[in-house]
């Protein structure tokens, strides 16, 4: 289940910055093409509306913003400042570790339950957006969703850390789908040719 979860969490995120990064691509080319004084192409793309798109691609952005932020707890990407607590003995650390995710999942929960009641509101209004006329309620709801969200990996990482003791770090060198490259020699030769990866073999 948690799996599909974060399979869910990376794709949602994905499509929503692929799909912003595009429209706000076409809307540029568009506002662009239309001003050349080219005959009957500018006829065409003038009759083309994307007055919309920005407006879009700000609620897209803040979506994804929202579940990025529930994503950054689960790989551990939010920066932390721990230089004093790494200095503290492991007992005393673990409590503010603890301590400081417990805080984390409260206020997320506190922030998700302010905006659930929010959009619950909102949705019994004809409030919608300027240029789409989405229905408001839609657009604030990112708010008790990622809320949530975050407050529920804030939880999972607290125990993670109490099963295991570690928490989720980043490797900011690091690209998924890239093996780590082999260790070579000062001569560029492989410090561990496929031959002798048996270090033992043969004695």
């Amino acid at each position: 289940m948690l799996k599909v979860l974060d399979h869910l969490e990376e794709w949602l995120i994905s499509v929503l910055m692929a799909g912003a990064t595009i429209l706000i691509f076409v809307a540029v080319i568009h506002r662009y093409a239309a001003g050349m004084p080219i005959p009957v192409v500018q006829d065409w793309l003038l009759k083309i509306n994307l007055s919309w798109a920005q407006e879009l691609c700000i609620y897209m952005f803040v979506w994804m913003a929202k579940f990025g932020a529930a994503y950054g707890v689960r790989t551990g990407i939010h920066v932390g400042v721990d230089v004093v607590i790494n200095q503290l003995s492991e007992k005393v650390r673990k409590k503010f570790i603890f301590f400081g995710l417990f805080a984390g999942a409260l206020f997320t929960g506190i922030v998700g339950s302010f905006g659930a009641s929010f959009v619950w509101q909102l949705a019994h209004t004809d409030s919608t957006s300027p240029d789409m006329e989405l229905p408001m309620w839609i657009v604030y709801l990112a708010i008790p969703c990622g809320s949530y969200l975050m407050s529920f990996r804030f939880l999972q990482v607290a125990w993670n850390f109490w099963k295991t003791g570690e928490l989720p770090k980043h490797d900011q060198a690091h690209v998924e789908g890239i093996d780590e490259p082999a260790p070579i020699n000062v001569d560029g030769s492989n410090l561990f040719p496929e031959a002798g990866h048996n270090k033992g073999a043969g004695r």
